[in-house]
């Protein structure tokens, strides 16, 4: 393949950085805007979902799927820096040299950090608008979410794995194409994949979980039961962003680069 999107990645990580170098909270604040976006995505995909979920349809969790694509779209166009996105950015750029890695642990931490103050933030604001508060409407999120709390440690880390590359792919494909149409279509596709697929994504999990904690929930549903999800999920989510793109994608197009280099020398 062409080594410009690959470019783009590389210019992306570096513009990502400049915005903590300039000022650490605004890096922060866009985390957590990122993630205050997936949670109006886990609104909208619970919302429409549920409407199918009490006639027991099984085009429930399809619908749901599909209008969860509004969260990446809003990532992509309204900016906000999600922690599964910048595993690949950042990985990618240290291989290349072009950032240290300590600087990539820190900018991963304090992404992470400003997606939980994101989710927690949504989840309080969901709260107040007492949209969840009846059964009848909070029913098929709960539902997800204890399941998810009682996935086997193991299923949850491969999920991760599966999950993280996917959604890359869903941030890193469009930079191939022009139009912007065809750029919403892969991402809203990609994004159907992981969902549907039943792969676990960390930040969406831990938007999802915050709503439903803040909610009139049963005891299954616990605190411990996020971090029994999130541990696992938000490792598999690290290896699938930085190795099987970060480091796959780095390793493939080396010698691409090196004749580009090259040339520019």
């Amino acid at each position: 393949m062409e080594v410009t999107p690959l470019l783009e990645v590389e210019k992306l990580a570096l513009k990502k950085q400049k915005y903590y170098q300039i000022n650490p909270l605004h890096y922060i604040l866009r985390a957590a805007l990122a993630s205050m976006f997936i949670g109006f995505g886990v609104i909208v995909a619970f919302k429409t979902g549920g409407y199918f979920y009490h006639e027991h349809s099984p085009i429930a969790y399809p619908i749901a799927a599909f209008t969860f694509g509004a969260a990446i779209i809003l990532i992509a166009y309204g900016g906000g820096d999600l922690f599964t996105g910048n595993t690949f950015y950042f990985t990618f750029a240290a291989l290349r040299k072009k950032m240290k890695w300590m600087d990539v642990g820190t900018l991963l931490t304090l992404s992470y950090i400003g997606n939980i103050i994101g989710a927690m933030i949504f989840a309080l604001l969901i709260l107040t608008t007492q949209l969840y508060a009846e059964t009848s409407v909070n029913a098929f999120l709960l539902d997800v979410v204890e399941k998810k709390m009682h996935i086997p440690t193991t299923e949850l880390f491969f999920r991760g794995i599966l999950c993280n590359w996917l959604v890359c792919l869903a941030f890193f494909i469009p930079m191939t194409l022009k139009q912007d149409g065809a750029k919403l279509f892969v991402m809203i596709l990609f994004v159907f994949c992981f969902f549907i697929s039943g792969y676990e994504h960390s930040i969406a999990n831990m938007c999802t979980f915050a709503i439903a904690l803040v909610l009139n929930h049963p005891g299954t549903i616990s605190f411990a039961g996020v971090i029994h999800n999130l541990v696992p999920v938000t490792l598999g989510n690290l290896i699938g962003g930085s190795v099987l793109m970060g480091y796959m994608y780095y390793y493939v197009n080396k010698p691409f680069f090196e004749e580009v280099e090259e040339k520019q020398d």
